[in-house]
C-alpha cells in the first residue's frame, strides 16, 4: 500500500513538472555566430536564425544615392574596425534603396575588410524585445549591426520606448559592439497627426512633442532619400542591364523603362528593379550572379 502511495506522489510530481515546463516554454536556443553573416531575431526562442542566402544586391548597383552611400559606408567601416560610429536612420522616399543600401554596405564592408561583421534583422513587431536581444549581443565576439526595416509607430504603440532605451538610454547603455540601423518613410518615425494629438491633449504640449521627436534624435546620422530624376532612373536601368548582361538596343530599353515607370506612377530604384526583372524574363536571362 505504501509503495502505491509513493508511486502516486511521484506521478503527481512528474505531472506538475511537465506542466511547469509547458508554461515556461522551450529553452533558449544556442546561437552559433559562425553559421552565417546575417541573422533574423526570433524572440520566442531567444534565437538568432541564420540566413544562408541573404536577399541583397551588389553595392555597385545602387545608384542615385552616392552621397548617403559614402556616409553610411564610412560609418560602417569605422564601426567594423572598433572605432566610434553612430546609429543611423535612413528615411525618405519609398523604393529608393534604403534597406538595400544597408544590406549591401554590410556585405561590402565584411568582404573588403575580412572582419567578422554580423547583421541581425529585427522585425517591426519585435521592437519591444530589443532589451533581451541586447543581452545576447553584448556577449558576441564581433561587431553587430542591428537592422530594423520600415520602422514606424502608430497610435497607442509604446514599443518605441524600448527602441529609445536600446539606442542610448538606460543605465548600462548600448553595448560597444552593437550599432542600430533603421529605415523609415518618416523622418520622426511617428505620424504627424499622432504628434499633433499629443500636443493638443497634453498639459505641457511642447514636452509631449519633445518626447516623440527625441526618438529620431537618438540616431546620430539622418540620411535622406528623395525621388530620383529621369536621368538617375535610366542610370539605374543601365547599371542593372550591364551587370546582368541584358543585351538589346539601349534606346528601346530606355523607352520601355520610361513607359514602365509611367504605368507605376513613379520612378525609383524599386521600379527600376521590377522593370529589369520583367526584361530579363522576356529575354530568357537569369538574374543570379
Amino acid at each position: 500500500m505504501q509503495e502505491e502511495q509513493t508511486q502516486a506522489i511521484l506521478n503527481e510530481i512528474a505531472g506538475l513538472r511537465a506542466a511547469l515546463e509547458r508554461l515556461a516554454g522551450p529553452p533558449p536556443a544556442e546561437n552559433d555566430w559562425n553559421a552565417a553573416e546575417c541573422f533574423v531575431w526570433v524572440p520566442a526562442r531567444q534565437y538568432l536564425q541564420p540566413v544562408s542566402r541573404p536577399n541583397r544586391v551588389d553595392l555597385s548597383l545602387i545608384r542615385g544615392v552616392d552621397h548617403v552611400r559614402d556616409i553610411l559606408a564610412d560609418n560602417t567601416l569605422r564601426f567594423a574596425n572598433g572605432l566610434p560610429a553612430n546609429n543611423v536612420l535612413l528615411w525618405g522616399a519609398r523604393g529608393m534603396g534604403k534597406s538595400s543600401l544597408v544590406k549591401a554596405v554590410h556585405a561590402s564592408t565584411a568582404r573588403e575588410t575580412g572582419l567578422p561583421l554580423k547583421l541581425v534583422e529585427v522585425h517591426r513587431e519585435d521592437i519591444a524585445t530589443l532589451p533581451a536581444l541586447m543581452e545576447i549581443l553584448k556577449a558576441a565576439p564581433m561587431p553587430v549591426i542591428v537592422f530594423c526595416d520600415d520602422l514606424s509607430f502608430d497610435h497607442d504603440d509604446t514599443s518605441y520606448k524600448s527602441l529609445k532605451a536600446a539606442l542610448d538610454g538606460g543605465v548600462e547603455g548600448r553595448p560597444d559592439n552593437v550599432i542600430l540601423y533603421a529605415t523609415s518613410n518618416r523622418r520622426h518615425l511617428l505620424p504627424r497627426d499622432m504628434m499633433e494629438n499629443e500636443q493638443s491633449t497634453a498639459i505641457n504640449p511642447s514636452e509631449a512633442v519633445e518626447e516623440k521627436v527625441s526618438l529620431s534624435d537618438r540616431f546620430g546620422l539622418w540620411l535622406g532619400f528623395y525621388k530620383c530624376s529621369q536621368n538617375e532612373y535610366l542610370e539605374m536601368i543601365d547599371s542593372y542591364a550591364d551587370y546582368f548582361g541584358l543585351d538589346g538596343d539601349r534606346g528601346e530599353i530606355h523607352a520601355e523603362a520610361l513607359e514602365w515607370s509611367t504605368t507605376r506612377g513613379s520612378r525609383s530604384g524599386r521600379v527600376a528593379w521590377q522593370f529589369i526583372q520583367d526584361l530579363a524574363g522576356r529575354l530568357g536571362k537569369s538574374l543570379t550572379k
